[in-house]
Parts: C-alpha cells; sequence; structure tokens
C-alpha cells in the first residue's frame, strides 16, 4: 500500500522560505527596514555613553558654544537680556546701595534679594535654572564673606580668586600642550585630540594656544586693575570695574576666540 505524499497548500508554499524551510506565521520579521530609525528592544541595555559627553554637555550649556557658530552673537552667549540683567544685577545693585548708605548690611540685603529674585522668576516660568543658580551661589558667598569680615570689599573677593585660580589653571594647561580653547573645540565637534600631536596640524595648534592665551590676559588684566582697588579698599571704583571687566571683556574675548577659531575651519569643514 502506497502512502500519499501531502502536498502544501498555497498558503504553507508562502509561508516557506527561499530554502524550503517554514517561517512561521507567528514570528514577525524584526529585522530593519533600510532607513527605519532603531528602536530599541525591552530589555535591552541603554547605548553605552561617548568619551567626554558629560564635558560636551556642559560647554554647550554654557556661552563658549558660540565659538562654533557661523556667525557671533553676544546676546545668545549671554542668555539674551534676562541673561544680562541677571548677571550684572546684583553687582550693580550693591555699588549703588552702597554709595547711597556707606554701610555694609543694606548693600548685601539688597544683592542678595536681587539674585534670589531672579531665581524665584526662573522657577515661576519653569525655565532653566543654571545661570540664574551660578550666580546665586557667587552673591551668596561674596555676601557671607564681607558679612563674617565686616569689610564690604571681600564682596568681590571670590571673584578675584576665580579670576586667579581660571589665570593659573590655563597657563598650565598650555604648558601641558592642551590649550583649553581646543579642547572645548573638539568636545563640541566629538572630535579626538589628536591635533595636539599632529605636525600637519601645527596651525590650527598655533591657532588654539593664542585664543587660549587671550583668555589668560583677560583675567590677568581683571586682576591688575582690580586687586589694587581691593586692597585700598576702593569699593565703589572696585564694583564699577567689576561691573566694566565683567560681561563686556568676556564678550570681547569670546568674539576673538570665535574669529581665531572660524578661521582654523578648513573649507570642507565648512
Amino acid at each position: 500500500m502506497t502512502i500519499p505524499r501531502a502536498v502544501p497548500d498555497d498558503a504553507a508554499r508562502d509561508d516557506a522560505g527561499p530554502d524550503g524551510a517554514a517561517r512561521g506565521r507567528d514570528l514577525p520579521d524584526t529585522a530593519p527596514q533600510p532607513g527605519a530609525p532603531h528602536t530599541a528592544q525591552p530589555g535591552a541595555p541603554d547605548a553605552p555613553l561617548q568619551p567626554g559627553a558629560p564635558a560636551a554637555a556642559a560647554v554647550k550649556r554654557s556661552g563658549l558654544s558660540q565659538v562654533m557658530g557661523e556667525d557671533f552673537s553676544l546676546a545668545e552667549a549671554i542668555g539674551g537680556v534676562r541673561g544680562l540683567v541677571e548677571s550684572m544685577a546684583p553687582g550693580l545693585v550693591f555699588v549703588v546701595v552702597f554709595i547711597a548708605t556707606r554701610e555694609l548690611l543694606p548693600p548685601l540685603i539688597a544683592s542678595l534679594a536681587v539674585a534670589v529674585l531672579a531665581m524665584v522668576l526662573r522657577l515661576v516660568a519653569r525655565t532653566p535654572l543654571t545661570q540664574a543658580a551660578g550666580g546665586l551661589i557667587g552673591v551668596l558667598v561674596g555676601v557671607v564673606w564681607a558679612w563674617r569680615s565686616g569689610e564690604a570689599a571681600n564682596y568681590f573677593a571670590m571673584g578675584l580668586w576665580t579670576n586667579g585660580a581660571y589665570a593659573v589653571g590655563l597657563t598650565l594647561a598650555l604648558l601641558l600642550g592642551w590649550p583649553a580653547v581646543g579642547v572645548v573645540v573638539s568636545l563640541l565637534k566629538g572630535q579626538d585630540m589628536s591635533w595636539r600631536t599632529d605636525p600637519a596640524r601645527r596651525a590650527l595648534r598655533g591657532r588654539y594656544a593664542l585664543a587660549t592665551w587671550l583668555w589668560v590676559g583677560m583675567f590677568l588684566v581683571r586682576l591688575a586693575v582690580q586687586v589694587p582697588l581691593y586692597v585700598s579698599a576702593e569699593v565703589a571704583w572696585l564694583g564699577t570695574a567689576r561691573l566694566a571687566m565683567g560681561l563686556p571683556l568676556w564678550g570681547l574675548t569670546l568674539w576673538a576666540t570665535w574669529v581665531l577659531v572660524k578661521g582654523s575651519t578648513a573649507p570642507a569643514e565648512r
């Protein structure tokens, strides 16, 4: 007796692969289609963080990201009119109230109140707090320092120490072959640091070094003007110098850095 051979119906033939093996109806084809976005499977581990990603994110949140733009915008770098007010208002209020009263406590309270108000307005509007929080911390340190010492000039002491630390740190980085501007640009571009040792990129390395020296010069000029005023307790003049050599000088240095970085970009990268 002959056993009849089963003949697959049309549906079975459709489900068979090129080699004749059945694929099975209940198994979806999970192969990604060309051009389709990748979707993580449940339980799959997240993609590893790229080296330097946190530092790059921090740089992008700061005004230094302006050095990579096709056009330079100081307003964007400082966060617009609101950023300008938040940066300058506490110091300006301190100087004005100190000149008016010649006492320590009123300008300290007024300056701190302005910084706290800026923070509260950010919270109410649900806008990023980074700039306002940084300003509040700086004002708080100055207020505590001046109040504990009883010297109004110490309201500005933290700024002097900060300028000195930046000048020393950037100079050391230059002497060690790590110009800070080049490091920042590489982080923003997501590139490696091969420009440091590549002989063919000596000109680029020189531009990064020159731009970094500009920042060292800015910090040193601030110290050269403000330290004598601090030592002689010329609070009004010290506060005025802080305002005049704050954002205006910072913006000028940032613009010069942008010019140097833009000039170092190869045509192919533009």
